[in-house]
């Protein structure tokens, strides 16, 4: 009779170990390790090199159709997407529960398959009458999408199977899936990763665009093992918060367009609708000088986002201990300007509160972003404000140096579009495009003594 090898899989990293243990080795994580089936031991080898089928081998040079696209009729969901869903493809679609990838990918269905394209959408959350009703909810009642509730893999492909292939096969969400071929419950990492296997093997072979729902973790990334973000071809993270009316939908991976295109959504009543100026939801009125408050543009893959930077300070008494909150933005920089603002530049901050903020829930990671902080804080010690016609971005050094940035041109195009007529930018920025004069900075001391008139 075969032995069955045990082994006991972490579901956080799927890292394999020969017998259970609190911690897994590999990610750190304590009671993750779930015991799963081995795979059968084989007493004789098997020759890998006979017995096997033979595959085609073509060039780079071959004139080979590429593969079409479909379009989802919502142009943001489209722009992050490279231009559309392509034929065969494998997208993954994350985000935190009640951000609305259901209610996305329903309206996204519903369009689709109101243009003659076949379209199934499996729920494995939600009953089919349940899905129907937010179809009602958002008008799409009369959509002819194919609708089901199932969780088993292999009731779907025999069903599926049975007719012509779809164009499109929506699975939410893939945690939910399982396969009897596998030993385990759904959401466990072997079943995910099988499940998901045999949903992309049949979207490769009939021409199918897939697209799987995947849940994420506290901390915010997606749950299950990190091979599944391997197999696809494409990964979406819908982020936002539920304070917030705006969702942006985020391409973290692409193998058919451009990484961190976004689109940006409202949420409504009648579902998602489409944001075409972002600037417009994330920037404020600006009528009247406010100390403290700048404009940086924001590029997010190829699309510039204005964003407004607020900062405050707030004097303490002699001895009390300063405290720094940071919304939207990384503390760690936030310290890290604090200090070059100190050192090279002789202002202190040492006996202020310091918050800083980043308007409508945006967040940023671009450290283009140093000097619009850096100048929203002098604003706010020196209740001078900033100008309100006026862009500010540029990288700062340690040094005190105030660095180019890229796409520089691209950014103060979008301003200039939106009104704006001046841009603060580091001395090697020197295309400007017409309607908006610049300013030029090497480092951050010159930058200070022009914000606090002194030059």
């Amino acid at each position: 009779m075969v032995k069955v090898k045990k082994r006991f899989v972490c579901q956080s990293c799927g890292s394999v170990a020969s017998r259970w243990q609190g911690q897994c080795d590999d990610c750190g994580e304590w009671n993750t390790l779930v015991e799963e089936a081995g795979a059968t031991a084989f007493s004789a080898k098997h020759d890998l090199q006979t017995g096997g089928r033979s595959i085609s081998l073509i060039g780079l040079d071959s004139e080979i159709a590429l593969p079409p696209r479909l379009t989802t009729s919502i142009a943001e969901f489209d722009r992050a997407l490279g231009g559309g869903l392509v034929a065969g493809s494998a997208t993954l679609i994350g985000g935190d529960p009640g951000i609305g990838k259901s209610t996305l990918l329903l309206q996204a269905a519903a369009l689709i398959a109101s243009s003659g394209k076949r379209v199934v959408y499996i729920s494995g959350e939600e009953a089919a009458d349940q899905v129907r009703l937010r179809a009602k909810r958002l008008g799409l009642g009369n959509a002819p999408v194919a609708l089901a509730s199932a969780t088993s893999v292999r009731d779907i492909l025999t069903t599926l199977g049975n007719g012509r292939a779809p164009d499109l096969l929506v699975i939410d969400s893939i945690q939910t899936m399982h396969s009897d071929l596998i030993e385990g419950a759904p959401g466990t990492v072997s079943q995910v990763r099988a499940s998901a296997q045999e949903l992309i093997r049949f979207a490769k072979q009939g021409g199918t665009a897939l697209i799987l729902v995947g849940h994420v973790t506290k901390d915010g990334s997606l749950a299950g093992p990190r091979v599944l973000e391997h197999m696809v071809d494409t990964v979406l993270a819908f982020e936002g918060e539920r304070s917030h009316q705006y969702r942006i939908l985020r391409a973290t991976k692409n193998r058919f367009g451009g990484t961190d295109e976004i689109g940006v959504f409202t949420m409504g009543e009648e579902g998602l609708a489409e944001v075409g100026n972002p600037s417009a939801l994330f920037l404020g009125s600006r009528d009247e000088a406010i100390a403290g408050t700048s404009v940086f543009p924001a590029l997010e893959g190829t699309r510039p986002v204005l964003v407004e930077i607020q900062a405050l300070t707030v004097r303490l008494a002699s001895g009390a201990t300063p405290r720094r909150a940071v919304v939207g933005w990384d503390s760690g920089r936030l310290a890290m300007i604090l200090a070059v603002l100190e050192a090279r530049c002789g202002l202190s901050f040492a006996s202020c509160e310091v918050y800083l903020n980043v308007a409508g829930g945006y967040r940023l990671q671009d450290p283009a972003a140093d000097l619009a902080v850096a100048g929203a804080l002098i604003s706010a010690l020196s209740e001078r404000p900033m100008p309100t016609d006026a862009v500010l971005m540029g990288e700062i050094a340690l040094s005190g140096e105030i660095r180019p940035v890229a796409h520089a041109a691209l950014r103060l195009r979008e301003a200039a579009k939106l009104g704006f007529s001046s841009g603060l930018v580091p001395r090697g920025c020197t295309d400007a495009p017409g309607g908006i004069s610049v300013r030029r900075f090497g480092s951050l001391a010159q930058f200070v003594d022009h914000s606090l008139g002194r030059d």
